[in-house]
């Protein structure tokens, strides 16, 4: 009788274990997941870093001389114009001194027209005048020296007389080359150096005169570009000193932005690329161009300089800020895309990815990435086009664990084991 009961309280055990397996399989829980599936599209190829901005302009007006600043005719932030006055030096001393060479530059012009026009053809007339005189003078003499000659062969005029004749035919001779050779002076070498001397006179007074009106002008402080005003350390009556600056203007109309990328992403990139500024924390964004790739690699960083300039309008970007750029360098086409939230880390290392199969069960895939998009990835290898990847609820769920795919949207309730089908339903 002992016996028959210890059987049956086996029996009993066994068919209650076996009960609590079969519960426990029928309990398996089923994860409600989103799928979409595994599609061949373009991807663009985006490229982006952070960056500082710069004014595409700037200047800091330095004056040349030292003096006290006389008056402001900007304050900081206002907009000025190439060219305008933005400060005036003191400049009294320089305004006399321009007065000064003024005169000078004017006396040694009269002066020089005095020179050709008077006194050197004065000069000039009366060496014509002596030549002609000593001309007559020697045709006179000679005439006179040859008569007597004659007389003297006659018989009828003494030596003494003939002697006397020759020698003043000599000195009148003598006179008519000097006279000769002093116009040809006068005509060639001394109204060329009269006429030089008299102009180096008149460059160097204009010279001195124009030096004045330089050391004047640089009493006035221009603006060497159009902008806005972001400094102005001085105030009126303060001392300017030469080579410190005065003023900062910068040109913000236009802004480059300076971003160090990576050299593998840097490859991509070419001068004229087009490339989106985005302000950080804000919504502002400037549509500009990439003007510069840096030809070498910063030793520091181990990255490529980039320049990207846009257009500002209305000033929204500051200058100093730091700013996210982005550049599409390419489109690639038809290649295998999937969502970027399908995109898990892998247990064993790199990125995998969950594809529902058939059976709906979950099958960790290992994939190789390319191009990513903040939208949508590419697949390298890993993936067909039509398979189906989880894009929701695949975040603790295992390799091999069964799976519902649910619609986008759809209020999921907890599956509880040992639910019935009716209570399910």
């Amino acid at each position: 009788m002992k016996r028959r009961l210890a059987g049956f309280t086996a029996v009993c055990l066994l068919l209650a274990s076996c009960a609590k397996r079969e519960k426990e399989v029928e309990a398996e829980p089923v994860v409600p997941v989103q799928v979409a599936d595994a599609g061949r599209d373009s991807i663009q190829r985006i490229v982006s870093a952070d960056a500082i901005l710069y004014p595409v302009n700037q200047a800091s007006l330095m004056p040349k001389i030292s003096a006290p600043v006389r008056s402001f005719t900007v304050n900081r932030g206002d907009h000025v114009r190439q060219g305008e006055v933005v400060a005036v030096l003191e400049n009294r001393d320089l305004a006399a001194s321009v007065a000064e060479n003024k005169g000078n530059y004017e006396s040694a012009e009269a002066a020089y027209r005095t020179t050709t026009a008077a006194t050197l053809p004065e000069d000039i007339n009366k060496a014509h005048q002596d030549v002609d005189a000593a001309k007559q003078a020697l045709e006179a003499s000679q005439k006179l020296y040859e008569s007597r000659k004659q007389l003297f062969e006659q018989g009828a005029l003494a030596r003494r007389l003939v002697d006397e004749a020759n020698v003043s035919y000599a000195q009148a001779k003598s006179q008519y080359q000097i006279a000769q050779t002093h116009l040809q002076a006068l005509e060639s070498v001394s109204r060329h150096e009269q006429l030089k001397s008299a102009a180096a006179q008149v460059e160097s007074a204009r010279a001195r005169y124009e030096a004045a009106q330089a050391q004047l002008s640089y009493s006035e402080i221009r603006s060497p570009i159009s902008g806005v005003v972001t400094d102005r350390p001085l105030y009126a009556g303060e001392m300017a000193s030469s080579g410190t600056a005065l003023m900062t203007v910068m040109d913000t109309s236009r802004v480059i932005a300076r971003a160090n990328v990576p050299v593998a992403q840097a490859a991509y990139l070419k001068v004229g690329n087009p490339a989106t500024i985005t302000q950080a924390d804000t919504s502002i964004q400037a549509q500009g161009n990439i003007t510069v790739v840096s030809a070498a690699v910063d030793p520091n960083s181990t990255t490529v300089e980039v320049w990207v300039r846009a257009e500002n309008p209305g000033e929204k970007l500051k200058p100093g800020s730091t700013v996210r750029v982005s550049a599409v360098p390419e489109t690639i086409p038809d290649t295998i895309v999937i969502p970027a939230a399908a995109l898990l880390p892998s247990q064993e290392g790199g990125t995998s990815v969950l594809v529902i199969g058939s059976d709906s069960v979950a099958h960790e895939r290992k994939v190789e990435v390319g191009v990513r998009e903040p939208e949508k990835i590419q697949v390298l290898k890993g993936l067909k086009a039509g398979e189906k990847v989880v894009v929701a609820g695949g975040v603790g769920v295992q390799d091999g664990a069964r799976v519902r795919i649910r619609k986008p949207g759809e209020n999921d309730q907890e599956e509880k084991p040992g639910a019935s089908a009716a209570d399910k339903e």
